[in-house]
């Protein structure tokens, strides 16, 4: 989200919002006892650029401070959150909650259910500009709100009483319960809101939090800030961190230093560092529901390029020439794996077999390295659009591991393919993920993570109209199956499943995009961090149960 590794966020522990941390899932049932001191000190990749949950652009820290009607556990599981209970209809369309009577905002503001019609409005209102927005989808009006075409008081969301929240489907969404596990969906306050005015989330004091921690020392633009327990948490008792201190720091060797200096208790390992540590006792490789793929403009300025990525074959010889077992093992160099498809492993299961998605969806030779297909493809395409050479220019982060990334793709592809040149642009993210929602690149290395437990979060950003689709590619019988997905096939679980299998399928013989590695990302841990909850997609540390032991 990201953020994870959404292309902006949606994105990973490289991008804005990732936090390095991790831990076993003990708890403080068993022998270990606490320390005296329970803080933990963990790094950030980059300084915050919101903490208003409607216009955020990833939830990688945010579930810790804020809390919407579940939260997530265990694998990928939703757990109690500020909803005591949660019951659906028999057609799948209306969800009840009650909200619970000891729910309060950090400042001791009880919590009811209008403060979730109130978010929930203002979140998809249209000037908000939420970025997350689509995430609302399928809830009864929230996409005509969005787009500006019905007011915010049209949303399929009720209050009838304090305690009692009523949401509307269009249809059944097969996965809202695990959606609902996502800070997006966390109550704000609008006497907040309307005490602060433009002051409102601005700085951490400027705000409320919901969830176990809340912010302090954050002033707008300043690189360290804290999490401290929130008393007027519901379950407070089950919180055993005093403190989550947070500082940014950008270049992985100050990582690794304040770590060994025992002033962090996590530390995100760069690909250049991992070969030396994979066997120290403190080595961890943690999971991600994250896809990197090679993203190509359908809609290109050069008439030229334009042509050539709007041609099938050459988007296929691009990928077929991609050595993607090389690349994780001689230049990404960490836990990473090959893909199937673009929905990445272990994220979702087949509800009648327990198949997993991936597997089930992979179609082979369509993400494998072949070069000589790759070369014959590359030829056949050239023809078709009547070229012998093509120049493009590839553009992706400076960070140290894409660009390395991003070099490994200029040789491959030259070496591979007979007449292409590949230039590279190597920016920024914010610059990069600016560029490319703007459609101002050839080819861009991106990705995506999962923000929740299902195919559906990764399929969605390809459909014609979504706002995450940077390269416009577009195709009625893959928005069709997506549509049939979240619609009419929402409440039959074996149907919609063969729709997203197909979808998935689509993506990698149109070749769409090239995916080209699952990420698994590094850590050095320090042992004695323990109860700590990670999950692979949607808000992945969760510390409402973390604590130091002795």
């Amino acid at each position: 989200m990201k953020k994870k590794w959404t292309i902006l966020t949606t994105v990973s522990a490289a991008l804005l919002l990732v936090l390095a941390g991790c831990g076993s899932q003990s708890s403080t049932g068993g022998s270990g006892k606490l320390a005296t001191k329970q803080v933990l000190n963990l790094s950030a990749d980059a300084p915050l650029d919101t903490i208003d949950i409607a216009k955020a652009t990833g939830y990688g820290q945010t579930g810790n401070v804020f809390e919407s009607l579940y939260r997530l556990g265990n694998k990928g599981k939703p757990i109690a959150g500020l909803a005591s209970s949660g019951t659906v209809s028999k057609d799948g369309k209306t969800w009840t909650f009650k909200i619970r009577k000891n729910a309060k905002f950090s400042n001791g503001q009880k919590i009811t259910a209008q403060d979730f019609v109130y978010s929930w409005q203002r979140t998809l209102n249209p000037n908000t500009k939420s970025q997350y927005a689509y995430l609302f989808s399928g809830i009864k009006n929230a996409d005509k709100i969005n787009s500006g075409k019905l007011s915010p008081s049209k949303l399929g969301v009720s209050a009838p009483n304090k305690q009692t929240f009523v949401v509307k489907l269009d249809e059944p969404i097969a996965y809202f319960k695990v959606l609902m596990t996502y800070p997006l969906f966390s109550p704000v306050s609008k006497k907040v809101i309307d005490k602060y005015g433009s002051k409102y989330a601005t700085t951490s004091k400027y705000m409320v939090y919901t969830g176990p921690f809340k912010m302090t020392g954050w002033k707008g633009t300043n690189d360290h800030w804290s999490f401290v327990k929130n008393n007027q948490y519901w379950d407070k008792s089950k919180v055993k961190l005093s403190r989550i201190n947070y500082s940014v720091n950008e270049n992985p060797s100050t990582i690794l230093s304040l770590y060994q200096s025992k002033k962090l208790d996590m530390a995100q390992l760069s690909s250049t560092q991992i070969k030396n540590y994979k066997n120290n006792a403190d080595y961890q490789t943690v999971p991600y529901s994250i896809t990197r793929f090679l993203a190509f403009n359908f809609k290109a300025s050069n008439s030229k390029v334009r042509k050539a990525m709007n041609n099938k074959h050459i988007r296929q010889a691009i990928s077929l020439a991609v050595n993607r077992k090389q690349l994780i093992n001689k230049v990404i160099g960490d836990a990473s794996t090959t893909p199937k498809g673009f929905v990445p492993t272990n994220l979702a299961n087949n509800p009648k077999t327990g198949q997993d998605f991936a597997k089930e969806a992979y179609l082979k030779g369509t993400v494998d390295y072949d070069s000589t297909k790759a070369e014959k493809l590359w030829k056949q395409g050239l023809k078709e659009i009547g070229a012998k050479s093509l120049t493009i220019t590839l553009m992706s982060t400076n960070d140290n591991d894409d660009k390395n990334i991003s070099e490994y793709f200029q040789v491959q592809l030259q070496n591979k393919l007979p007449g292409m040149k590949v230039n590279l642009v190597n920016i920024p993210d914010k610059v990069a993920y600016s560029r490319a929602s703007k459609g101002d690149f050839d080819i861009y290395v991106s990705g995506w993570g999962a923000d929740f437990t299902d195919p559906i979060s990764h399929l969605q950003i390809l459909t014609t109209n979504s706002g995450y689709n940077y390269g416009k590619w577009s195709n009625s019988s893959y928005d069709k199956l997506i549509d049939k997905a979240q619609n009419a096939d929402a409440n039959n679980k074996n149907k919609r499943w063969a729709d997203m299998i197909k979808a998935d399928q689509l993506v990698v013989k149109e070749a769409a995009i090239a995916p080209l590695y699952q990420t698994n990302y590094s850590f050095l841990i320090n042992p004695k961090v323990k109860g700590v909850i990670h999950n692979t997609a949607g808000t992945q540390w969760n510390y409402k149960t973390a604590y130091i032991n002795k």
